[in-house]
């Protein structure tokens, strides 16, 4: 069964562009919130992981950003998160901005951990947690 993290947005007016509707950068503060709150869930604080694991964090390394439908101010908007493959030193994750049934915007995004600016294995107990929730495409 897969694992899906869900976070609500409200599309505020600072969310939007001169159109009015949903500036494309805006959907990549609500993915990370999204990243954000699924790492909490999992008991997995960023600043815990950076102060506990000799300063370990978390960036994007590459992301692919499906933009298909536009949000407008005061939508109520889901962020959805499942991680997909956790490996060595990285794992991968499907986003999906949601508005009801209608995907807005999918992403694939591929995290790598990082301390001192080079990237770094995942500490067994991080891996685990995330291995825990992961759902394989295909599965």
């Amino acid at each position: 069964m897969t694992h899906t993290h869900s976070l609500t947005i409200r599309i505020y007016y600072e969310d939007t562009d001169f159109s009015g509707l949903v500036y494309h950068a805006s959907y990549l503060r609500f993915m990370e919130r999204g990243r954000t709150e699924l790492l909490r869930d999992l008991g997995l604080g960023q600043r815990e992981l950076l102060q506990a694991q000799g300063g370990l964090f978390f960036v994007v390394r590459a992301m692919t950003i499906d933009f298909r439908k536009p949000a407008q101010m005061d939508d109520l908007l889901f962020v959805e998160t499942v991680v997909r493959e956790v490996s060595g030193a990285s794992f991968d994750l499907d986003q999906r901005v949601m508005r009801g049934g209608d995907m807005l915007v999918g992403a694939q995004v591929r995290i790598a951990a990082v301390e001192g600016g080079r990237p770094r294995r995942l500490p067994a107990q991080v891996r685990e947690k995330f291995a825990s929730v992961a759902s394989p495409r295909g599965a």
